[in-house]
């Protein structure tokens, strides 16, 4: 599998003998040549801006002036964005052929799954830093983003996975972590999504919003179980690779912490959507998902650190790891992790994040590690008050029945509602 466009000239773009008087264009024939190389894995460089503003937002800190970092940070993501996308118009107009030729190369066409995730990293900036300068338009702002993030970001999901199976020439230790790109905008969008479902009016719509997300939810997460086995695979029979390819393993962090931001974003929503016992369900998911798939992306996280240092020092003599598009996956999948805890129990993120010897004695003291003695009837209102015991279960004349046939206590009736008993 090649890591260069397979077109003419690819990679010299307008270099020339003497390099010309133009600073950082200096090796280019004329600083319009800029646009003919440009791609969608620039794209990559937005996300990883936006999410470090994004991490801030959301980051359960009070630090002073995190906010206003943040907010300069998304400022800038977003005029980044705004520029990209005037230079990749620019490109598709002068450069067609290229292009088009994008999406025939195994590696480049990995990469358009970045501008639909730029375009959402931004919207989602945009409604929690954004009202502040924009004011309500934020949420308008957001929605347009949002919506074609989503579009484009389905296609991308079937088109580059399609293109994958009957066109690309693919080996078997050509599986990498940019194969996630074109198939975790779905998850982006649910876990960005969920924000938009207060700002929508009828509860109807809020209800298809929901089940939208959850929907796209399955969509990235099942194609991104069977990319991260054939990654794992890949390292396990034929090793990292080339260098430049390394920081690609930390993109497997993306899907893993997204998912947990979007099932934790998506049960809060839920409460205040879908009757019970449904809300329940789905906050129960979030957290019984949560912390498991946590775990696994700690686990990821250490593998990765251990392969990029293990590189970098065997590279030490070439200046370590070459820098290219791919350190982006340092700040955007790393970032992914921090905020996806942001939706659980304080008391869950304390004993999963806290020091060694406070998780001891959480998971010691928590009730749930004790065997339960057998079924305890609910209470009634008051049973855990203040109030004497004698005065605590109401008392008339009369015996009652339980429901299972056997007799109760004579002289007792049965609290209203209370299980089991007419």
């Amino acid at each position: 599998m090649t890591q260069t466009l397979d077109l003419p000239a690819a990679g010299t773009v307008g270099r020339t003998g003497k390099p010309g008087p133009f600073g950082i264009f200096k090796e280019l024939e004329r600083p319009g040549d800029i646009f003919r190389d440009l791609g969608p894995n620039w794209f990559a460089s937005v996300m990883g801006t936006g999410i470090v503003a994004n991490a801030a937002a959301v980051l359960p800190l009070r630090v002073p002036g995190l906010r206003v970092f943040a907010t300069v940070v998304w400022a800038l993501a977003a005029a980044w964005l705004i520029a990209l996308t005037a230079a990749f118009a620019v490109h598709r107009a002068r450069y067609p052929d290229r292009a088009r030729g994008h999406a025939a190369n195994p590696v480049m066409a990995q990469f358009w799954g970045a501008p639909a995730m730029a375009l959402m990293t931004v919207g989602a900036g945009t409604l929690v830093l954004g009202r502040g300068l924009l004011g309500p338009a934020a949420v308008g702002v957001d929605w347009v983003l949002w919506l074609a993030g989503t579009a484009l970001g389905l296609v991308t999901a079937v088109w580059i996975p399609y293109l994958m199976m009957t066109r690309h020439e693919i080996g078997a230790g050509d599986a990498f972590g940019g194969w996630l790109m074109p198939v975790v905008p779905p998850m982006v969008s649910a876990a960005t999504g969920a924000l938009l479902i207060p700002h929508v009016g009828s509860a109807q719509g809020r209800l298809t919003l929901l089940l939208a997300c959850y929907a796209m939810f399955g969509i990235s997460l099942f194609a991104s179980v069977i990319i991260i086995a054939q990654v794992w695979s890949k390292l396990v029979t034929h090793k990292p690779g080339a260098a430049v390819m390394v920081p690609t393993l930390w993109i497997v962090l993306g899907p893993l912490g997204q998912s947990v931001t979007a099932a934790g974003n998506l049960g809060t929503e839920a409460a205040r959507v879908l009757p019970e016992p449904y809300a329940a369900g789905a906050a129960v998911f979030a957290l019984l998902y949560g912390v498991p798939t946590w775990g696994f992306a700690m686990m990821w996280l250490v593998l990765a650190a251990a392969i990029t240092i293990r590189t970098a020092l065997r590279n030490k003599q070439q200046g370590g790891l070459p820098f290219a598009l791919t350190w982006w996956s340092f700040t955007f999948r790393s970032g992914r992790a921090s905020p996806a805890r942001s939706r659980w129990p304080p008391a869950v993120t304390r004993t999963c994040c806290g020091a060694p010897r406070s998780c001891c004695s959480r998971c010691c003291w928590w009730p749930g590690w004790s065997l339960p003695r057998g079924p305890s009837p609910a209470r009634p209102p008051g049973a855990y008050s203040s109030r004497p015991r004698s005065r605590r279960w109401p008392r008339s004349p009369g015996p009652y029945r339980c429901r299972r046939g056997s007799p109760g206590r004579a002289g007792n009736r049965a609290p209203p509602g209370f299980p089991g008993c007419a």
